[in-house]
This record gives structure tokens, C-alpha cells and sequence, in this order.
């Protein structure tokens, strides 16, 4: 099943179910990927488009969790990782540094990068191919390790 189905039928069950966590952040999902669709001239989004749609999402909810703990509002930073978690489970895990390492040291070798005047192509490789398996500091971080 496409992952736009998916989140069409996540939906329906967090309705049914009554669960408004849940609820919210699937229908941020839809509402990003409707927002993708009109951009782009109503065009089709594959599954990896729609991946790093929920990571960006994902990443907004964490980032606005530390500011609300910042503000001694926990209450709603509690909300915002919940939703994070409801986001996350869409997501694949997450690559580990060592394997994240070793698909980068591949990307080098494919792109050809010597030094750090390639990391852009690098980069560029690198966040295309592990598109939701790893964090763009995290990948940017090692590369500048590989190439230096």
C-alpha cells in the first residue's frame, strides 16, 4: 500500500479511535503532502518525497518541544514529542553511525571526492540516497570527517 493511502487510512482509525495525538499529526502529514501536490502543479509524490515531508515535520515538532521547554511550558512540549513519536513510526529507522559511515564512504568512492572542495557533490548524493535513514548534520558531520 502506498505510504498516501496509508496515511489516509491512519486517519480514518485515529477518528474512529478518538485519538486527537494521533489524529493531528497524521492530518499534518496530509495537509504537507496536499501543500507538495498544489506546488507542484498537482503532480504525484512518491513515497521518498512523502518520507522527507514526515521528516521535516518531525524535526519542526522536536525543535518547537525544546523552545516550549525553554519557556517552562511543558504541557505543550509533552503534545509536541508526542506527535513527534506518531511521526517517527512512519519513518525507517534510522541508519547507525558506523553503517551511516560506511554508505558514505561508498557515496565518496561513486562520487569520486577527494577533498573538501567535493562535498557538495557528496552531499548532494548523500541526502538523495539516504533520504529518511539519517540526519543531515549527521551525514554532513561525517563526510567533512572523510574528506578532510
Amino acid at each position: 500500500m502506498a505510504l498516501e493511502q496509508q496515511i489516509q487510512k491512519d486517519i480514518m482509525e485515529a477518528m474512529k479511535a478518538k485519538d486527537a495525538v494521533r489524529l493531528n499529526a497524521v492530518r499534518a502529514i496530509k495537509s504537507e503532502i496536499l501543500l507538495a501536490k498544489t506546488a507542484g502543479g498537482n503532480k504525484e509524490l512518491q513515497d521518498s518525497d512523502i518520507l522527507k515531508l514526515i521528516q521535516k515535520l518531525s524535526k519542526q515538532r522536536k525543535e518547537s518541544a525544546e523552545q516550549f521547554r525553554a519557556g517552562g511550558r511543558d504541557d505543550l512540549a509533552d503534545n509536541e514529542l508526542n506527535e513527534a513519536s506518531v511521526l517517527d513510526a512512519y519513518l525507517p529507522e534510522p541508519l547507525s553511525p558506523e553503517a551511516l559511515e560506511a554508505r558514505l564512504k561508498a557515496i565518496v568512492a561513486e562520487v569520486g571526492a577527494t577533498s573538501p572542495a567535493d562535498m557538495g557533490k557528496v552531499m548532494g548524493a548523500a541526502t538523495r540516497q539516504l533520504a529518511g535513514l539519517a540526519d543531515g548534520k549527521a551525514i554532513s558531520a561525517i563526510v567533512r570527517k572523510l574528506l578532510s
